[in-house]
């Protein structure tokens, strides 16, 4: 099969890459990088370009099978009036542009990413793939967003909106954030650490990807995260025993609030979101539950280290 992966060098790209050369198929990454580095392999190929712009980058949707949109500026940054515009036209103008190029018809599935942002602060409310949008920036950036995506389905092209949680990996991310600020003594909860954290180990989240994929019937949204997510405060246990390190530096809310504005409001969201429609579909998690999906990204570190 032939697919097309929008951010196909990012943290979740590169290793959706890897994985489907692996599995057979060939792989077109579309990346802002000038040249593709860290995949070798004949059936992958890359185009740089800034996809929330038209170009000719747009000539390669039509040949792909699957499209794949993870394009998108990293949340992990000081949310600036600048940045925040950054963010929301990555995501928003490359789906469009997408969109713009699929042709009418035929079997092409487009796998738009999104994320449980859209929710908001949900407090304590088990967050379903049903449950309405929130009213802060990331939960309208995330509703245009889908919105853009959604309008491929007036071509009778099949969409699926993956809102993913918050990916844990050994090589970057979220999950190689938090082992080095434990590894560093500077662990503790954020604010009351009651908030809920939705995750998803990047194993499972490349598997998700693989089922949706491969199942015709299925479009929609669809929560891509653990079936358990984890309160804040447990989180914080969870780094601290896995790597033998104290979580003694709790951070105030309001100072989270004052030093890193919307990102660190986003950091105190309380989102108790769950992967209802991958579970009634009988998806099997590899690591259902954050002691699994830690214990597996520590070993894999140690051993990349040589401990």
């Amino acid at each position: 099969m032939n697919i097309l992966i929008l951010g196909g060098l990012g943290f979740v790209g590169r290793r959706l890459s890897q994985h489907l050369l692996t599995a057979g198929h060939s792989v077109t990454a579309v990346g802002l990088r000038p040249e593709p580095t860290g995949i070798d392999h004949p059936r992958f190929h890359y185009r740089s370009a800034d996809s929330s712009r038209p170009g000719e980058w747009q000539q390669l949707v039509p040949d792909a099978r699957l499209v794949v949109n993870l394009a998108g500026k990293s949340i992990f940054h000081l949310w600036t009036r600048d940045y925040k515009q950054k963010m929301r036209q990555s995501r928003i103008h490359t789906t469009r542009h997408v969109v713009d190029a699929l042709p009418t018809g035929g079997d092409t599935l487009l796998l738009n990413a999104s994320a449980v942002g859209y929710y908001g602060d949900g407090g304590e409310t088990v967050l379903t793939e049903d449950m309405p949008p929130g009213t802060d920036f990331p939960a309208k950036m995330s509703l245009e967003w889908e919105a853009e995506a959604l309008k491929a389905e007036a071509k009778q092209i099949r969409v699926v909106i993956a809102r993913f949680g918050i990916v844990l990996d050994a090589d970057g991310g979220a999950g190689d954030l938090l082992v080095n600020v434990f590894k560093s003594f500077a662990g503790g909860r954020l604010g009351s650490g009651r908030q809920w954290f939705p995750w998803i180990h990047m194993a499972d989240l490349i598997r998700a990807c693989r089922f949706v994929m491969n199942a015709p019937d299925f479009r929609g949204v669809f929560n891509f995260c653990a079936p358990e997510p984890v309160r804040n405060s447990e989180l914080t246990r969870t780094l601290a025993a896995a790597l033998h390190r104290p979580a003694i530096l709790p951070a105030p809310a309001f100072l989270i609030r004052r030093l890193m504005g919307g990102f660190g409001k986003m950091l105190l969201n309380s989102q108790r979101a769950v992967p209802r429609r991958l579970l009634d579909h009988d998806f099997t998690f590899r690591y259902p539950t954050l002691e699994t999906a830690v214990a597996e990204i520590v070993a894999r570190r140690n051993k990349a280290a040589g401990d």
